[in-house]
This record gives structure tokens, sequence and C-alpha cells, in this order.
């Protein structure tokens, strides 16, 4: 994947691993947040640029990834749906309910109420299904996890799986925009699991047997 401009709404964890991700890969990165002070700490640690605004972020980027809790999805979608007209938008967030004793979505994805949000950008789910703690480094004892994606734009989706090949994935292809309603599940499944059991947030999902 040749280099691309890439806009990374959100400096917690995710945003971060994301944008550690993808500097590792040789991309152009500005990050935004409603922290100003950790945005630049970010953004200097990761070798990224921290931006003045969302809507300054996306204008100019080829590629944006929304990294950021799933209640605040709305609010930056006003801010920056004018700059996203015809770009890939990866949307890693996870539409847990307030209490997180399930998600907060019941007859269609968080991703797709972030399509509607965002009516003339190619929303593609990714990087949901997989922890913070392995978003830049996908590998779990020595097993190469998989980057699912779903989305309804191929060539959106061309780009996103190029990202993650390039970040130490295997992509896989879970289908259209429904799709993510499942990923979602999945990304559910293993943060109960972790608080149940008292693991440690490294688990991941990989699809193991023939698949070509």
């Amino acid at each position: 994947m040749s280099s691309v401009k890439m806009a990374i709404i959100g400096a917690g964890n995710v945003g971060k691993a994301i944008a550690r991700a993808a500097t590792r890969a040789g991309h152009e990165v500005v990050i935004t947040s409603t922290d100003p002070d950790r945005t630049r700490a970010v953004a200097d640690e990761l070798a990224a640029t921290a931006g003045s605004s969302n809507a300054d972020a996306v204008r100019d980027a080829d590629l944006v990834v929304l990294a950021v809790p799933y209640h605040a999805v709305a609010a930056v979608a006003d801010e920056v749906a004018d700059g996203l007209a015809g770009k890939p938008v990866i949307d890693a967030t996870n539409p847990l309910a307030a209490d997180g004793s399930g998600l907060a979505v019941t007859d269609r994805s968080g991703a797709e109420a972030v399509q509607e949000a965002l009516p003339g950008a190619f929303v593609v789910k990714a990087f949901n299904t997989v922890f913070a703690a392995n978003q830049a480094d996908p590998v779990v004892d020595g097993t190469q996890l998989d980057g699912f994606f779903a989305g309804d734009d191929d060539a959106a989706k061309a780009v996103v799986a190029q990202f993650l090949s390039a970040a130490g994935y295997r992509p896989v292809d879970a289908g259209d925009l429904a799709a993510a309603r499942a990923l979602e599940h999945m990304a559910f499944l293993n943060i109960a699991l972790n608080a149940r059991n008292g693991w440690a947030w490294r688990s991941g999902w990989k699809l193991v047997g023939p698949t070509g």
C-alpha cells in the first residue's frame, strides 16, 4: 500500500494504536481528540501531526478512522460529514450499552448508523474485533490475528484491506456493511469473556482451517 494521508479521530487507546500501525506503515497521520494535551503527546510520540479540529483533519485525508466512544459518533459526524464525500471511513467503534451489559443497537449495526450519519462517505467496519493492546501488533502467542472488515463499497474495502495487511493482519472480508452486526457481537463476546474471567485483554480472533 502506497503512503496515504490518514486522519484518526480519537487519541485514546484505540486511536493511538491505529495511529502507531499507520505511522509504522509509512502513512502521514493527523490525529485529533477532545483533549488537546493528549493529542499533542500522542502525535509527538508517534511522529504524527496533532490536528486543530476534526473538520480540518479530514479535509485533506485519503482515509479517515473513527476511534471514539460510540456515544460520541453523532457529534463527530456533524463536524466532519461535509469533508468526507467519496472517502473511505474506518469505523473502529463498538456500540456498547452505557452499563456494559450488551450492545446499544438491536436491528442494525452501529456501523450502519455511522453510514447513515455520513451519507457521502464509504464506511467500512474494521479493527473493532481487536483489543487496543493488539491493534498495532496483531500477533498473539505467535499467531497472526485476522482483521475482519465489512462494507458496501468494494474500492473502500480494498483500501482498508491493504491497510490491515500492512499493519500485520490477515484481512478477512466479512461481507457488506450489514455483516458489521456480527463483527460487533464478536467484539462484545471478547470483551465480556475478558471482563468475566479476569483475562489480560490480549485475546483475539483467528479463523483456522482451509479458507482458500
